[in-house]
């Protein structure tokens, strides 16, 4: 189910300038337990779709200042798959099947029967739960199938599967840190598939993708008649998951609310729906992901200690794509032969094209990687993709004006510069270390591969 469709009261964004009709419609919509978001014009329009996530768009077509077609094309900006329906007097039928043309769901001619009204809005929330439930069941099957695969076969990234590997074969809460676009859910599903639970399903939920009022329905779920307009039982992503693995991506986005209710229901295995006073065993594996530095998170009392230390029994550090650049080649030569093949060409990489797209430091990892790479593939004319097909910011070449070396201190005698630059790399790397451990000194002294009292003494030494 989508988020929207699981609004704990579908809320219906309703565009009409004349205020009776619009009061009408509202008690209408209200009277079977649908919030109402008003507005008399677009731009009113436009400012409840950012402010608020509507579950359905019913809009006049002529409005004072813009009109439905202004909306409708604000809504789907917003969200492609907001169901928007029209209202057109008798006269303008014409106008309601360009506006169905360029994406509205359908029309209602004027004047409006609020029994018809409330027939179409319930038929469409329904077609779009279907369509959530559908999109979640292909998502399993392709799951099961096999799916996307990690590839590469760098140091970092066996590093990486070493570890997943050691956690696969326990139940362990594992957390997956990494910057955003490395492939942290693929790295979950690897670990699901190579886990006990293979069989059973891998259900994935982004808590960054969807508002707070409306995360602890789409994870615990909710019975009927827990709130205005909760019309049939809900199960949320935990039952969803049962027998299999749930991936909490984005997990430091989840809100202090929620993340006590996940911390109950990882200490306990069970969970209680919403509106119901039943426990619900749980027999689900945890797999969490985060872009941010959670004890940070904690430090800054934006997320509970004990629940950080519940997720991280087992973290797994996934490498960002310029701590892998062997693996960029393979990549590259991957992506381009998927693209060539979704839009019917034949398209190869020449060894300048794949020298440069090593140089680059992509910021946004192997999802920027990607998009590159499917823009180089679409645009480009003929057969081979050269590096002027790679929309990529410059980066310093041998033979630069600035030559890096120029800005060493090289005063003194050999020994004295020798040790300058020395202590001045130490001291840098034992700071990145540091950053990457998130603070934790243990876990640095291990990305450096050296003992704890060593990390100690150079931390005095270097009066970090």
């Amino acid at each position: 189910m989508s988020a929207q469709a699981a609004a704990p009261a579908a809320s219906v964004l309703l565009v009409e300038d004349k205020d009776s009709l619009r009061a009408m419609l509202r008690l209408a919509l209200e009277a079977q337990g649908y919030s109402v978001i008003e507005a008399r014009d677009q731009p009113e329009a436009e400012a409840a779709l950012r402010d608020s996530q509507p579950a359905i768009v019913l809009s006049d077509l002529r409005l004072p200042s813009g009109d439905g077609l202004g909306v409708l094309r604000a809504a789907k900006e917003s969200d492609a798959e907001l169901p928007v329906i029209v209202m057109t007097a008798y006269g303008s039928i014409q106008d309601a099947v360009a506006a169905m043309r360029q994406g509205a769901l359908d029309f209602l001619p004027k004047p409006v029967d609020p029994e018809h009204l409330l027939l179409m809005v319930e038929r469409a929330l329904a077609q779009r739960r279907l369509l959530g439930e559908y999109r979640l069941l292909k998502e399993e099957a392709a799951a099961r199938r096999g799916g996307p695969h990690i590839i590469g076969d760098s140091l970092a990234l066996r590093q990486a599967m070493t570890a997943i590997d050691r956690a696969a074969g326990s139940d362990t809460t594992v957390l997956l840190e990494g910057e955003s676009g490395t492939g942290k859910e693929l790295c979950a599903r690897a670990l699901h598939d190579r886990s006990p639970r293979s069989g059973g399903p891998f259900v994935a939920i982004n808590c960054a993708a969807i508002p707070d009022t409306l995360l602890e329905a789409e994870l615990f779920g909710y019975e009927r008649g827990a709130f205005t307009g909760a019309n049939q039982r809900k199960l949320g992503r935990f039952e969803l998951a049962q027998r299999g693995t749930l991936f909490l991506d984005e997990i430091g986005e989840m809100p202090m609310t929620v993340q006590a209710k996940l911390l109950r229901a990882i200490e306990t295995h069970k969970i209680e729906r919403l509106g119901g006073g039943a426990s619900i065993q749980l027999d689900v594996r945890i797999v969490a992901a985060t872009n941010r530095g959670l004890r940070q998170a904690v430090a800054a009392r934006q997320f509970r200690e004990d629940l950080y230390f519940r997720l991280s029994v087992f973290p797994v550090e996934v490498p960002a794509l310029r701590e892998r650049r062997d693996d960029i080649p393979r990549l590259a030569h991957h992506f381009v032969e998927r693209v060539s093949r979704d839009v019917g060409k034949q398209m190869t990489l020449s060894p300048e094209a794949v020298a440069e797209l090593m140089m680059h430091d992509w910021p946004g990892n192997i999802r920027e990687l990607q998009n590159a790479i499917e823009r180089a593939v679409i645009l480009a004319d003929g057969d081979t993709l050269r590096p002027r097909h790679f929309s990529l910011s410059p980066v310093p070449r041998s033979g630069s004006s600035v030559d890096p070396w120029d800005r060493i201190d090289l005063a003194g005698s050999l020994a004295e510069a020798t040790a300058r630059t020395v202590a001045e790399l130490e001291r840098r790397k034992i700071h990145k270390a540091l950053a990457d451990a998130d603070g934790d000194r243990g876990r640095a002294a291990d990305l450096l591969q050296i003992n704890f009292k060593a990390l100690e003494a150079k931390l005095r030494e270097h009066k970090l």
